[in-house]
């Protein structure tokens, strides 16, 4: 499972956790301006937009799992078990499979108003990367400096919902999880006031207890509701270090660590996490064994291009030893 969030101070930053069982050896991975992207049933986008973002490349094609477009526009796929629904193609649709929807939006739109006006021209197909490597259920994040919106394909069509409080997680289906925000109108950042019986001499003994029910389990709606909380109440200084330091503690507030969610084949983690900085193209990263932050500079590489950079993930723990 997974979570994203946009923030902004100064800067756009835009980015997630990733929380599975095992990796694909993924790479943080730039794509230049002229790099082709062919697309199974659309038509090829030879010049476009550069990208950087995590992704498993696969035959000289990014699969990206999020990523940021020279523009500022950012896009994060996660899992959507059981909502998920693909079609057959659509005649009077572009039809576009899951594991390129990502550049196909980024390729091509500046803004969330853009990628609208794109989606609303697409289908998303029932189609396989390759034998060994099928369709994800996903739904995705987009967002820009300005908003953000989530796209769902279930069985009622493609869906957007603008997304106010910029975050998202897994199944069930976002309106479920802005709903479900409802229950939590009381939870709070300030000191807890006695609102259960005013006439009775009731103290808070621990300070956040503003807090009490906010959910602490690793579920999809629990990570929704606990950082749309902390990304919400953030209170962060502007300048760079402190901005992408805030970043990753939003973030840690829905880690993921071994041990505490197994599934059917050992035990789901958080990977990775990322952070881009989309006003500058600077992406960030950690990994489960490595928390010191590694960084890629898009704009350090040839934009104008023809083939992917990619960069292996640093997934040994990295530790500052006092001399």
């Amino acid at each position: 499972m997974c979570t994203s969030i946009s923030f902004k101070t100064t800067d756009h930053y835009f980015g997630r956790n990733l929380d599975y069982e095992f990796s694909y050896n993924e790479s943080v991975t730039v794509t230049p301006r002229n790099f082709t992207f062919i697309f199974r049933h659309a038509p090829a986008v030879r010049t476009h937009y550069a990208l950087i973002g995590m992704a498993f490349v696969q035959n000289d094609y990014p699969l990206y799992y999020d990523a940021t477009n020279e523009a500022g526009l950012s896009m994060a796929g996660l899992n959507f078990p059981t909502y998920a629904h693909y079609f057959e193609q659509k005649s009077d649709k572009i039809n576009v499979a899951p594991f390129e929807f990502i550049p196909y939006v980024l390729a091509q739109c500046a803004t969330v108003a853009e990628a609208r006006k794109l989606l609303a021209k697409v289908s998303l197909c029932a189609e396989n990367f390759s034998d060994k490597l099928p369709a994800s259920p996903l739904h995705w994040h987009i967002a820009d400096a300005d908003r953000s919106i989530v796209v769902e394909s279930t069985v009622d069509g493609l869906k957007i919902f603008d997304d106010p409080v910029n975050v998202m997680t897994n199944s069930p289906t976002f309106d479920f999880h802005m709903l479900n925000l409802t229950h939590y109108l009381g939870a709070t950042r300030e000191i807890a006031n006695n609102r259960f019986a005013p006439d009775i001499q009731l103290k808070a003994y621990s300070r956040g207890a503003g807090g009490f029910g906010l959910p602490g389990d690793l579920s999809s709606a629990s990570r929704f509701v606990r950082a749309a909380f902390t990304l919400n109440n953030s209170v962060c200084k502007s300048d760079e270090t402190s901005s992408v330091g805030q970043f990753f503690s939003i973030l840690g507030a829905v880690a993921q660590q071994k041990g505490s969610c197994a599934v059917e084949h050992g035990y789901e983690y958080t990977i990775y996490s990322s952070c881009c900085n989309t006003s500058r193209g600077i992406y960030y990263y950690t990994t489960y064994n490595n928390g010191c932050l590694t960084a890629v500079d898009m704009h350090r590489e040839n934009l104008n291009g023809t083939a992917l950079v990619s960069y292996p993930i640093r997934v040994e723990q990295q530790i500052t030893w006092e001399k």
